[in-house]
């Protein structure tokens, strides 16, 4: 047991050699910032997921050859920066990256990322032209038989999914959906920046994970979640109906409101 610690106490000297300015050790100050370096990196990469325990601090202490105030002063900081949770003598945890919305806009799902300070990516998870239905007219006023692109996506910070995207566009209303592939931006950045709107509808509702959002969502089905419905129009003419689906616990919506004159 002693040797094993001697050796892991030289490899995070090692570490700390290495992230030192000009190869120099760099004492404790060096060996905080690798801890504090690695454990940020499980966490962005995904290698630590939303939820997943971190180890706990005489184990992280015993690992980098340092002391426990050492390792509890980066897990700190780590908490202040929003990045994991402390719970009282239960450990530390990855915290889900928890995002606001305007009820009244049109909101940017990559921006909701990016300013968590988390990375951004999409993935298209099906796309299909279809003629509407009757159970399309509720929520995209339109007769049956109209083409319509059926489109779902997947959105993900750092590399754990943050919404489903579900969204129907009304073809008679952007006939150049239909060539769009959709694989370098996602299809409600893409509607935004090329068809013009003139009003939305937003509905706003909690709802437990269905069988495809908790597949999609990676959390288990009945799981609460955060339902952000929209209409959009340009005039009286449909664009488009999409459904956003958040897990509960990691996404709220705000308005902002003033009194009407009286």
């Amino acid at each position: 047991m002693a040797r094993e610690a001697e050796e892991r106490r030289v490899t995070a000297e090692r570490r700390a050699r290495t992230a030192a300015p000009g190869g120099r050790a760099g004492g404790k100050l060096s060996l905080h910032r690798t801890i504090r370096a690695d454990i940020e990196g499980k966490i962005l990469s995904g290698a630590w997921p939303p939820g997943a325990q971190i180890p706990f601090e005489q184990d992280l202490a015993a690992d980098y050859g340092c002391s426990r105030m050492t390792v509890n002063k980066v897990l700190t900081q780590l908490a202040a920066a929003g990045l994991i949770e402390r719970r009282k003598k239960a450990g530390s945890f990855v915290k889900r990256p928890h995002s606001h919305s305007a009820v009244l806009e049109i909101f940017d799902i990559r921006r909701e990322v990016e300013d968590l300070g988390l990375p951004y990516h999409f993935e298209i998870m099906h796309r299909a032209v279809r003629p509407a239905t009757t159970s399309d007219e509720p929520h995209l006023a339109v007769a049956a038989g109209s083409p319509l692109l059926d489109i779902a996506c997947r959105h993900f910070a750092a590399r754990q999914p943050f919404c489903l995207e579900e969204r129907i566009i009304n073809l008679s209303a952007v006939p150049q959906a239909e060539a769009t592939d959709f694989s370098a931006i996602s299809p409600g950045a893409w509607l935004v920046a090329q068809i013009p709107w003139s009003s939305a509808e937003h509905r706003i509702r909690a709802a437990g994970a269905d069988r495809d959002a908790a597949a999609a969502l990676l959390i288990p089905a009945g799981a609460p979640c955060l339902v952000v419905e929209r209409r959009t129009f340009d005039q009286d003419r449909p664009i488009t109906f999409v459904r956003l689906t958040y897990p509960g616990d990691g996404h709220e919506v705000v308005a902002r409101f003033a009194p009407t004159a009286g």
